[in-house]
């Protein structure tokens, strides 16, 4: 994981503090909610999202290193027991990444993953972990022609997200994305993209 990525995270975190000492409105999620604490901010519940950011990444057995702007949507569902928040979320991403090595360019036009969440929350602000399945295209490109290949694989990172009014919540994340090879007859190559992307982002909470 970079060190821009734990910065990027840490900075939003430290900010996140100034937001919780500010009074917030307690929400009773009772069809949602374990354990909630009384009067906290509850964190259970659906929720839609969207969020923006930047992937970089390689193409294994080449050196292309594909790298731009990703953005999409998102969505999840949060149980909560006392101070610990756990739930499911998954998204969809399209994404201008890519890179030219030799005569190819390699590009990764979306990518999605389903994942589990677990982290501790300090009344509206949440640190977690997220791990689970990533799934994707690789597309291969040579004197006009293309070759594009879906291949699964696993993610896992970190993220804070923060109650900023009423339903709606902010967020930093950090993913790690593995994708698994597949075979190019274009460049007649078993390849694979891997990557980490940065992205912040807002949440509706239902």
């Amino acid at each position: 994981m970079s060190k821009f990525a734990f910065a990027a995270v840490a900075l939003v975190a430290a900010g996140a503090t100034t937001a919780h000492a500010a009074d917030m409105p307690y929400r009773s999620r009772a069809p949602y909610t374990v354990a909630q604490p009384l009067n906290a901010y509850s964190w259970a519940g659906p929720y839609l999202g969207a969020t923006l950011g930047y992937e970089w990444g390689s193409v294994s057995n080449t050196g292309a290193k594909p790298s731009g702007i990703a953005g999409g949507v998102t969505g999840g569902y949060n149980w909560q027991s006392g101070n610990i928040v756990f739930g499911l979320e998954g998204d969809l991403q399209g994404t201008g990444a890519d890179d030219r090595f030799a005569t190819y360019k390699f590009s990764n036009p979306w990518f999605g993953t389903a994942r589990g969440r677990i982290g501790y929350a300090f009344n509206n602000v949440l640190l977690y972990g997220t791990a689970g399945l990533s799934f994707g295209s690789l597309e291969a490109e040579l004197n006009g022609l293309q070759q594009s290949q879906t291949s699964v694989g696993w993610t896992a990172g970190v993220g804070a997200e923060v109650g900023i009014y009423q339903n709606w919540t902010a967020k930093i994340e950090y993913l790690y994305v593995d994708l698994s090879k597949n075979t190019y007859t274009l460049t007649g190559t078993d390849s694979a993209l891997s990557f980490g992307t940065v992205r912040i982002g807002v949440n509706y909470h239902f």
